[in-house]
């Protein structure tokens, strides 16, 4: 049974198009991008988060809809999907470690973790995390925008994978060398291992409780997986992600609920794209690393959908050029044959200083190249 009751959904292109129907043109979204990148480009982004800390916003319900429907709300009619404004990083904070957003700077963790003999992880291994309790913000930023969004477009729900998150809680941030998490996978690989196990169990049911909100479908963002070689993805990424296919599945069994299309997203790890396409997900998100036509050979005819995967750069560039990219994704996607398994995005979020306008022009020219009615 619902939870919750709300208006009819208007355009269920995206949903229609990531259970692998056909569609009359191929759905489009903003680039999904959780937390500090979304809305960073608009104006009005910046006028409605004011002088608040970031997480601050985050745990407003009223605040975090009104920053998720901006684009929806700006680009009216262009864009297929809407994503709840919040941040991978809230469930190292529903875990017990503290997680502060430094402008200019980023997601920075005081006291990351250290080694396996470390208080703060043994502790932390110990301690039950109630994500009901913890996370009853994002929960109830969902519902809200479900209510606010009356039917325009589905929203998605997210969480970060487990690998990435694990390596912002021990790099402490954003880092280049990724020195400490490299340290921890090859000198307590069995630690790390139990680690994301727990992050993993606690994906499941953020993901199922967002679904319970009002989640229409959710994306598992593997930020980092791209750091990891074939092998260590294999030990370290893939395990896990395949864990939350196989088991949020069964967690909405047990709840009542819908089941709902699941995107999983390994940035940079193109390896791994025939790996993924058997985790169990139904869409696979892709960055601008894969070669479109090489990617639709890889999946063959598996029931997957694939996800992107325009250069966020192009956004800087001529209208021409961005003419030219999506010319080029409508061809490597084969959407003038296939009118399905596609469903378009940038290969990553969309970087800073972006001009709306030139965004805008990217959707335009989406609808007029790949409609086909």
């Amino acid at each position: 049974m619902a939870e919750h009751s709300f208006p009819p959904l208007k355009n269920d292109l995206l949903l229609r198009a990531a259970r692998g129907y056909e569609a009359r043109r191929c759905p489009d979204l903003r680039a999904l991008t959780p937390g500090g990148a979304a809305g960073r480009y608009l104006p009005e982004y910046h006028e409605a988060k004011g002088g608040r800390d970031f997480f601050e916003c985050c745990r407003s319900p009223e605040i975090a809809s009104t920053l998720t429907l901006q684009p929806i709300e700006r680009f009216g009619g262009l864009i297929d999907a809407a994503i709840i404004f919040s941040d991978i990083l809230v469930i190292p904070q529903a875990m017990g470690m503290t997680v502060e957003m430094v402008d200019k700077k980023g997601p920075h963790f005081p006291d990351p973790l250290q080694t396996p003999q470390d208080k703060q992880f043994i502790e932390l291994m110990a301690r039950p995390v109630d994500v009901a309790k913890e996370l009853d913000y994002v929960y109830k930023a969902i519902t809200l925008t479900r209510k606010k969004l009356d039917g325009r477009v589905p929203l998605f729900g997210f969480t970060g994978a487990p690998w990435t998150l694990l390596c912002y809680m021990v790099e402490g941030g954003g880092t280049k060398l990724f020195k400490q998490v490299k340290t921890w996978i090859y000198k307590y690989p069995e630690e790390t291992k139990a680690l994301l196990q727990k992050i993993s169990e606690l994906c499941v049911e953020y993901l199922a409780l967002q679904v319970k909100a009002g989640a229409q479908i959710v994306q598992v963002f593997d930020s980092w997986a791209g750091e990891l070689s074939p092998s260590s993805f294999k030990k370290f990424s893939q395990p896990y992600l395949a864990y939350i296919a196989k088991h949020l599945p069964l967690r909405l069994k047990e709840l009542g609920l819908e089941q709902v299309p699941m995107v999983v997203f390994p940035k940079g790890a193109w390896y791994a794209l025939d790996a993924c396409a058997d985790m169990g997900y139904q869409v696979i998100g892709m960055d601008w690393l894969h070669d479109p036509a090489e990617a639709v050979k890889i999946i063959g005819d598996r029931p997957v959908v694939l996800q992107g995967n325009a250069d966020p750069g192009v956004l800087y560039g001529s209208h021409e050029s961005i003419t030219e990219v999506v010319t080029e994704m409508v061809k490597g996607f084969g959407w003038a044959e296939r009118k399905k398994g596609w469903i378009v995005n940038l290969g990553h979020g969309i970087t800073p200083f972006v001009n709306p306008d030139d965004l805008k022009f990217f959707f335009q020219e989406i609808h007029r190249l790949t409609k086909t009615d």
